[in-house]
């Protein structure tokens, strides 16, 4: 089997109904994002970003899978899959793949505030103020903010420099280091990219300019017909 990496990003989680990262004037979702995505905002004003991440959850725990994620987890028929995913949502998992790497943490599970390798399963969607850790500190989101490490990425990297065939989905690759890893992969393997918005890209990039949900399933036709 050949080894298929896909980079996934927010535009696949929008068409399940889960707003993209940020919009154009820097809110998320109505908040500044120096307020609920960073470290300084968490030591400013734990209550709001608490509030806020289990608003989100809610969401995510709400929202179902669409075309996307269902047809990449079909790929795993006919390919050795990896999907790294820029998304904090368990979508991929919902849909049935089983080998996901999530750089940015996964919003369905907590940690530590003082130790990040403390990682808890959430039950429900909250994390409430005075529920800590075994270390006695107070539960996070299990998720990498602004200004903090981002400790998959290494590990993400690696696997991209093995990749037969490397894909991305739903990300304008404008958001780093997650953009930096196509660099990673071997020049002369095949690259696809969906994306309705699809920026300039390399001549030996494939671009399919739909959303998730339609580009998607094109994109497995293409694989399985070519490389399976």
């Amino acid at each position: 089997m050949k080894k298929l990496i896909i980079l996934t990003g927010a535009g696949i989680s929008a068409e399940s109904g889960l707003k993209t990262f940020r919009d154009s004037d820097g809110l998320w979702e109505g908040y500044d994002i120096n307020e609920v995505a960073t470290p300084e905002g968490w030591r400013r004003n734990p209550e709001l970003v608490q509030e806020f991440y289990n608003m989100r959850r809610k969401a995510v725990v709400e929202a179902e899978p669409n075309a996307g994620h269902i047809s990449l987890a079909a790929l795993e028929k006919y390919f050795d899959v990896t999907i790294i995913t820029q998304n904090i949502d368990n979508l991929h998992e919902k849909a049935g793949s089983t080998s996901v790497i999530h750089l940015h943490g996964v919003i369905t599970k907590s940690q530590s505030s003082v130790d990040p390798n403390l990682v808890y399963d959430i039950e429900g969607y909250e994390i409430r103020m005075g529920e800590k850790c075994e270390k006695g500190s107070q539960l996070r989101p299990h998720v990498v903010w602004f200004g903090e490490a981002v400790p998959m990425f290494e590990p993400a990297a690696k696997i991209c420099s093995k990749a037969d065939l490397f894909a991305v989905v739903g990300t304008s690759l404008q958001v780093y280091p997650a953009a930096g890893l196509m660099d990673f992969v071997q020049y002369d393997a095949p690259k696809f990219l969906v994306d309705p918005n699809a920026p300039y890209v390399s001549r030996n990039v494939q671009v399919i300019q739909e959303k998730a949900g339609t580009g998607v399933p094109k994109l497995a036709q293409l694989l399985i017909e070519q490389f399976a």
